[in-house]
């Protein structure tokens, strides 16, 4: 048995995931702010286990004392897409970072195992700046649609019961279940302009509404609380409509009189402060 202490052999391993996970999030954070659409849906990160690793390290005859070159997955990052589409266009941004090196891909969509397991996967060189210099490690970066995702887990949950020992029976219904997810998703990227419209609605109906309430709020500080009390008893009575879109006119034309009101209130303090 390896008599390392894998609390600190772990250390820079659990920096690069924190570290990346911080920097895939921002990245979807900027892109939606840009695009007003991101293509990845959540970050996700993890550590190998101990037992994991050595478990690896034995079946592809790696020795001890080169598991930091041998073992290319000890730090792991899951991007999760909607679309197909996405990954490919994920992996590019990737590319193209100035912050991490790719080693090398293997793209198990295009060419998807046989148990079905399908993602895409690129391992990187990421430096870490640890207490004792620069350190760099290897880590994986799994980016998958969120079907491939669902589909994975599960799969990865009856290897672990099964220790990799899969029934037949079990493995032909894996193998169904992932053309499934498959054929969801190329139905999903079929009506992929419906799907972002109607999300990009709902995301522009939601600010309009937290913007109303906002500013119905910012009444009160020019003392109109009449009116503000006014304008959220008609709100409250608007959203309690069944027709949505019905609804959401009747929500920009009450934002409009709220804003034609603090635009009035603010002209008038400008006034009275000259």
């Amino acid at each position: 048995m390896d008599g390392r202490d894998w609390g600190t052999f772990l250390l820079p391993y659990e920096q690069a995931v924190e570290e990346l996970k911080v920097k895939f999030k921002t990245m979807r954070a900027e892109l939606k702010k840009r695009e007003e659409y991101a293509p990845i849906e959540f970050v996700t990160g993890r550590i190998k286990r101990i037992s994991s690793i050595l478990d690896k390290a034995k079946r592809l005859n790696v020795p001890m004392d080169q598991l930091e070159t041998g073992i290319e997955d000890i730090a792991g990052i899951r991007i999760m897409c909607q679309f197909v589409e996405d990954i490919r266009r994920v992996a590019e941004y990737i590319r193209e970072r100035k912050d991490l090196k790719v080693v090398y891909e293997k793209d198990y969509i295009t060419n998807y195992k046989e148990s079905g397991y399908r993602s895409f996967h690129m391992i990187v060189e990421y430096p870490v700046q640890t207490a004792l210099g620069q350190k760099i490690v290897l880590a994986e970066i799994q980016i998958r649609t969120l079907a491939m995702n669902f589909w994975a887990t599960i799969e990865h949950s009856l290897s672990y019961k099964y220790r990799e020992s899969l029934p037949d029976e079990i493995r032909a219904r894996l193998k169904k279940a992932a053309e499934a997810a498959n054929t969801l998703d190329n139905e999903m990227s079929s009506i992929r302009e419906d799907i972002l419209e109607a999300q990009k609605q709902f995301e522009d109906n939601s600010n309009i509404t937290s913007q109303l309430l906002n500013e119905i709020h910012q009444l009160y500080f020019y003392h109109m609380v009449n009116e503000a009390i006014e304008f959220q008893a008609r709100f409250n009575e608007i959203w309690q409509k069944k027709e949505h879109s019905e609804s959401m006119e009747a929500v920009k034309e009450l934002q409009k009189e709220v804003k034609d009101l603090l635009a009035a209130a603010k002209k008038k303090g400008h006034e009275n402060e000259l």
